[in-house]
Parts: structure tokens; sequence; C-alpha cells
């Protein structure tokens, strides 16, 4: 069972950038999927959840509808389509697996079964 983020990099703030989160090993379509952030000195932090067949997605209110959460499951891949992004949007992102689905989705990181490696965003000023 693997999960590879990928599609991090330095962009200006107000730019975009879509993160991808390829999995082997396994069908992606059996799992509930989300996306988590970590800046350093912080607590990872919840950025948006996606049902197994796409029928229901959550994010964070923080964000102001700025990030969106998809996915293929034929090409066993999720995604996270940041727009607007901000300087404060710079962490390590990562994409997790989860079985769980509670009201309003699966938003604390215990809640989620495996994990990637993680993909740096930078946004500059």
């Amino acid at each position: 069972v693997q999960l590879q983020a990928s599609g991090g990099g330095l962009v200006q703030a107000g730019g975009s950038l879509r993160l991808s989160c390829a999995a082997s090993g396994f069908a992606l379509s059996s799992y509930n999927m989300g996306w988590f952030r970590q800046a350093p000195g912080k607590e990872r932090e919840f950025v948006a959840a996606i049902m197994w067949n796409g029928d229901f997605t959550s994010d964070a209110a923080s964000l102001n509808g700025r990030f969106s959460i998809s996915r293929d499951n034929a090409k066993n891949t999720a995604y996270l389509q940041m727009n607007s992004l901000k300087p404060e949007d710079t962490a390590v992102y990562y994409c997790a697996t989860t079985s769980e689905w509670p009201y309003g989705g699966a938003r604390r990181p215990n809640e989620y079964e495996y994990w990637g490696q993680g993909t740096q965003v930078t946004v500059s000023s």
C-alpha cells in the first residue's frame, strides 16, 4: 500500500497549484480520501476530504472555498486544486486514506490509516 503525493512547488501569492495523490498496491476506490497540511512548528491541519465515490466532500471552513478536492478512481488518483494561494498556505501537504466518514467527513488525522510522504508547497509574497 503506497500513496504518492506530488505537484507541490514554489508559487507566488495569488497563484494556483494542483496536487495529486496516486495510489499503488490497492484500489483507491475502496477508501475515502483526505488532504492535510502541516506547517513548521504547527499541528497537522485538515484541508479537505472526499467520499470513496466522490459523492460528498468536506473542506476546512477557513479556506473559504479556495481549495477543492476531487478524485478519479479509474486513475487511482485523488487531487487537491488550490487557488488564490496565500503565504500562510505554505506547508507540507499530505494525502491519506480512511474507512470512516462521520457527519461532516473525517477531519481528524487519527481517523486515517495510510499516509503519503507529503509534498512541499511554498507560497511567496
